[in-house]
């Protein structure tokens, strides 16, 4: 097979390849291992294929293009960019979108080498057609120009090549394509500030970063909901924060927050900007930022306690965000019967509303109960416990009932609920005392796919790694549910079967 896929190899240099000859050629290099294609490949012939590619048959062209995904998987990225540069440029500006695609996943490999990146820094023209990607109508090629052009900015050579040279123009040029496309390159921009304080400093002296923000506070209120997202992300660095701390960003969506009472299409941006301080205060310190921003807080009740289901759901991811740590437990806790009374109507949320905001309501629900072994002070044990009794009059029953559901979002769900509180010794001895729950806990059978018996098996795992669980739950019990742990999620007990004479 080798021997048929250079005779036609070579039949392709010589670029007098029928199409029936392309086709069989195609065919034989997939089974042709990499190691017999690359002994048998040069350069004449991958320059030769991708002169095919300027053929207006489109069929020619795509298997030119299969041939060609074959054969570059076989080379070196640094071979690929040392010797076919002006092909790869020619590539990335061809009509035909899987010419594109082929041609920026080169791209894509060349990047992810510390040996060829340096190659690119050396073709600016190359780099101006990755950038004219991003503009591409083809979303694949546009994500794949972002990847690769974020990747080439994380060294201080990649980052003077985009930010110090004619480049940043073609970069601002391509913005002007069309909104889609600002957005893209805001996208970028966010992912190499991402990656040190230099890179932002870099990203911030472009002005780039500053169009951003003027548009999250500008009039358009569909813009910014769109930009709330690449700002929230940029406030996951630490330099990101510092740098919206600094140009005054956080409190001017503060103001916005605080505004949206009179603004008739707050709806629009509203949920982002509450997200965005709901992500602050977690990687930040939650008792800042709702002590700074008391507005965040009360936004949060506001839309919690409203009719919206839309804002509801918001609010309570917002919530379940917030009391993922145990700070913003302590900064929820401080709001005493607010909060409380909250509950109550997130445990109704979770058995009676639709069904994507119910599962939101579980997640949030499993967020806010969760205790890590050694935070399990008696206070923070109380407050838990407070916690779930606040959601409804019979708590336990309530997931239970909504784990019996045939519908395994929300039977996983439910399960997640009680892995939450599985390690803590109130809800052990609730469990216990709650008629039929260790057999349901231990019974195989009530769960029908893998995901239901994953999330059946961390509670499991939970209720056995837990130090009062022997204490609380008898020996019995512990020994029933040790022996499920080590037989895994997925045992089956076979079923023996006696074999009677003459049976059919």
């Amino acid at each position: 097979m080798a021997e048929a896929a250079a005779a036609l190899l070579e039949r392709a240099a010589r670029r007098d390849a029928a199409l029936e000859e392309l086709r069989a050629l195609r065919v034989a290099l997939q089974s042709v291992p990499l190691a017999a294609i690359r002994a048998r490949l040069g350069e004449h012939h991958l320059v030769a294929l991708f002169a095919l590619l300027s053929a207006s048959d489109r069929e020619q062209v795509s298997a030119c293009v299969s041939i060609l995904e074959r054969l570059l998987q076989a080379l070196d990225p640094l071979y690929v960019i040392q010797n076919l540069r002006e092909e790869l440029q020619k590539g990335l500006c061809h009509p035909e979108d899987s010419v594109k695609i082929l041609t920026i996943a080169q791209v894509g490999r060349i990047v992810e080498d510390p040996g060829a990146v340096t190659e690119i820094l050396d073709s600016p023209e190359l780099l101006r057609q990755i950038i004219n990607c991003i503009g591409g109508e083809k979303i694949a090629v546009a994500k794949e120009a972002i990847k690769s052009l974020s990747r080439i900015a994380q060294t201080q050579e990649g980052l003077e090549a985009l930010f110090v040279s004619s480049l940043l123009s073609d970069l601002k040029n391509v913005m002007a394509t069309s909104d889609i496309v600002r957005y893209r390159v805001y996208e970028l921009i966010v992912e190499i500030s991402a990656v040190s304080a230099e890179s932002l400093n870099y990203c911030a002296n472009s002005g780039l970063i500053s169009e951003l923000i003027g548009e999250l506070t500008g009039e358009d209120m569909l813009v910014r909901a769109t930009c709330i997202e690449m700002v929230t992300s940029l406030a996951h660095t630490p330099q990101g924060r510092q740098y919206l701390a600094q140009q005054g960003v956080i409190d001017k969506i503060s103001n916005i927050i605080l505004g949206a009472e009179s603004d008739p299409f707050s709806s629009f941006y509203l949920p982002g900007f509450v997200k965005f301080f709901g992500n602050l205060a977690v990687v930040d310190s939650p008792q800042q930022i709702c002590e700074r921003y008391p507005v965040f807080m009360e936004k949060v009740f506001e839309m919690a306690e409203s009719q919206d289901p839309t804002m509801i759901g918001v609010a309570v991811d917002t919530l379940g965000i917030l009391g993922s740590n145990v700070v913003g437990k302590q900064v929820l806790q401080k709001t005493r019967s607010r909060f409380q009374n909250l509950l109550g109507k997130i445990g109704h949320q979770a058995k009676n509303a639709p069904t994507e905001l119910r599962l939101r309501c579980l997640d949030a629900i499993s967020s806010l109960l969760y205790l890590p072994p050694e935070q399990q002070t008696e206070d923070l044990l109380r407050m838990t416990e407070s916690w779930f009794t606040s959601l409804s009059s019979q708590p336990l029953e309530l997931f239970r009932s909504i784990s019996t559901q045939p519908f395994p979002d929300l039977h996983c769900g439910a399960l997640r609920v009680f892995t939450a509180i599985a390690n803590q010794p109130w809800a052990q001895k609730l469990m216990l005392h709650s008629p039929g729950f260790v057999e349901y806990v231990v019974d195989r059978s009530v769960e029908p796919d893998k995901a239901s018996k994953d999330a059946k098996y961390e509670l499991v795992k939970a209720l056995v790694n837990s130090k009062t669980i022997a204490e609380i739950f008898g020996n019995q019990y512990y020994l029933r549910l040790r022996a499920y742990l080590q037989e895994g999620p997925y045992y089956v007990k076979a079923v023996s079967t006696t074999a009677v004479e003459g049976a059919e």
